[in-house]
């Protein structure tokens, strides 16, 4: 487990495509992703720190099998208050192969050491129905009731 950089956003990208293919159970055709994935890099990079799992050794060479990254949110300050950071999980994967191996666990870890050397005021996330109790039981509780989202191209509630 590392902290990924700018030669391992091939190896990113490979992971994020992974990701979505294993959920769809087909190959997905879009010969333009990894570069628009590595423009996407480079403009989060600045505020994100993203960690690398990998397996194998030196000799044969190591095999990407997992990331997560933690995007950092600066708070506007205020009078009496200088604001503060905040972090949030995103775009935590790993191979189906791996996942019971204690990698998830890893990378959770990473992310939450680099919360606290970070001082964050709190670590958030958005896990998936299936994901949920995984981060329940690595000490994340819900936060309420209190986020709420506007999607534009949603139909309007006609109540």
């Amino acid at each position: 487990m590392r902290v990924a950089d700018e030669r391992d956003v091939e190896a990113l990208a490979a992971l994020r495509r992974a990701w979505l293919e294993e959920r769809a159970g087909a190959r997905v055709d879009d010969p333009g992703f990894e570069a628009a994935f590595a423009q996407w890099w480079r403009t989060e990079q600045p505020r994100r720190t993203f960690w690398l799992a990998e397996v194998g050794s030196d000799r044969a060479g190591w095999t990407p099998i997992g990331s997560i990254n933690v995007v950092e949110i600066v708070s506007m300050p205020r009078p009496g208050s200088r604001g503060g950071r905040v972090g949030q999980v995103g775009n935590a994967f790993v191979l189906a192969g791996f996942a019971d191996r204690g990698v998830p666990r890893a990378l959770l870890e990473a992310a939450v050491d680099h919360a606290g050397e970070r001082r964050y005021r709190r670590l958030m996330l958005a896990p998936t129905a299936g994901s949920a109790s995984f981060y329940r039981r690595a000490g994340f509780a819900p936060a309420g009731e209190t986020l709420l989202v506007l999607d534009p191209f949603a139909a309007p509630d006609p109540g």
